[in-house]
């Protein structure tokens, strides 16, 4: 008897958590809900819903994306959401999730914009599934294909909410525009260095250094938890005593340690490039983009730019 008293509260609980994660309901205000997968797709979310739309994100602050472990409550979200923002190749866990629940609803960023093939070195040492799909799914860091995605994410939304159909176009409009803004920024701030070679923690910026004519050499591959083999360091250490790299860049969600461990190694110093994958401290997804700029433009002794 006490079995099934507490099958039936369990049951109630469950309805009750089901019923508030709904979309267009109380909880939302009515609005529809809209899941992002990580920080760089909720940004934009909330740039083009504006407030016509309630936007969650799946990935707390401070949580590296990649080893995301999807609650039950959460999975519910996206099974009752109006729409899903995600990437296919970031997130295992969601992936399964949207294949599972919500691939009728769901608005894969990558799928509209020209993606790069992940290449040897990127591919390596990947413990958390991207090589389910063959492309580098960073797209985020290079302004011009956020851009594109901030247009169809606005035509989406007006498809799913038709009443705010005007307004989520604009909105798309408007911020492509900043975008466009960012991407000229840097194509004039990375213009004219003494260096084109970027030493990363992991894979994660070869959208950006393809866009700008750099060359990305990553010491880890798209995971960015996984350990570098003493084959690979040695590798990346010769190359950037080659071609007299003076910065070798960390990241904040990182441990530091084998950037400091190579950097001492060519006689070289650490410095922070975000790839943007957590909300920054204080900022939004544009002020940590120009922050990365300034380093850049530091590590490859750009010349400086008057006003």
């Amino acid at each position: 008897m006490r079995s099934l008293v507490l099958t039936g509260a369990l049951l109630s609980a469950t309805t009750a958590t089901a019923a508030a994660c709904g979309s267009g309901n109380a909880a939302t205000g009515g609005k529809p809900a809209v899941m992002a997968a990580f920080y760089p797709l909720q940004w934009i979310s909330q740039q083009v819903g504006g407030p016509d739309v309630s936007v969650a994100g799946l990935t707390k602050p401070g949580t590296e994306p990649h080893d995301l472990e999807l609650t039950a409550r959460q999975v519910a979200d996206i099974q009752d959401s109006s729409l899903v923002v995600y990437i296919k190749g970031v997130q295992p866990a969601v992936d399964e999730a949207v294949a599972g629940h919500a691939s009728a609803k769901a608005f894969d960023a990558a799928s509209v914009v020209a993606t790069l093939p992940a290449t040897a070195e990127e591919e390596a040492h990947d413990e958390h599934g991207h090589d389910d799909v063959p492309y580098d799914p960073h797209i985020w860091l290079d302004p011009s294909r956020l851009a594109t995605v901030a247009g169809k994410l606005g035509e989406r939304l007006a498809e799913a909410d038709p009443a705010h159909a005007a307004a989520y176009r604009q909105r798309a409009a408007a911020t492509a525009t900043e975008l466009n803004k960012l991407d000229e920024a840097y194509r004039s701030g990375l213009t004219g260095c003494g260096k084109k070679t970027i030493v990363t923690s992991h894979a994660a910026f070869g959208y950006l250094a393809a866009r700008y004519g750099l060359e990305q050499i990553a010491v880890s591959g798209l995971d960015p938890d996984a350990e570098p083999s003493p084959t690979r360091l040695a590798q990346v250490a010769d190359v950037a005593k080659r071609q007299n790299v003076t910065t070798i860049f960390t990241e904040e969600l990182v441990s530091p340690k084998v950037a400091e461990i190579l950097a001492k190694e060519v006689g070289a110093q650490t410095a922070v490039l975000n790839p943007i994958e957590s909300a920054p401290d204080g900022g939004d997804y544009l002020s940590a983009a120009k922050q990365n700029l300034e380093a850049l433009r530091k590590a490859l002794e750009c010349p400086t730019t008057e006003g």
